[in-house]
């Protein structure tokens, strides 16, 4: 199993960013999948979950301001976020769950200047 994070990268306050993350070696549309953040000294964090179902959670943080986005027909997944605060630098992980199988990208750096 695979996933391949992309599209991290610097960019001023309030400005937009897309992150994707691109799947292989699993049967995508039956994970739930997720993007997650961690800062240094803090633990990684929920940001976005969107289900097979398509029932979509996001971190009160950065409700009304990222989507997550799943493409079950070429295995990925998106975090389009708007409005960035410098608040949301981070490594962003996307994670794909199954019952007890959990799978992480490498992990891309958003950097959000103020």
């Amino acid at each position: 199993v695979q996933l391949q994070a992309s599209g991290g990268g610097l960019v001023q306050a309030g400005g937009s960013l897309s992150l994707s993350c691109a799947a292989s070696g699993l049967i995508f549309p039956a994970y739930s999948v997720a993007w997650f953040r961690q800062t240094p000294g803090h633990e990684r964090e929920l940001v976005a979950r969107i289900r097979i179902s398509g029932e979509t959670i996001y971190a009160d943080s950065v409700q009304g301001r990222f989507i997550i986005s799943r493409f079950n027909a070429n295995n990925t997944m998106t975090l389009k976020m708007s409005k960035l605060k410098p608040e949301d630098t981070g490594l962003y992980y996307c994670n794909a769950e199954l019952a007890s199988r959990s799978h992480w990208g490498q992990g891309t750096q958003v950097t959000v200047s103020s």
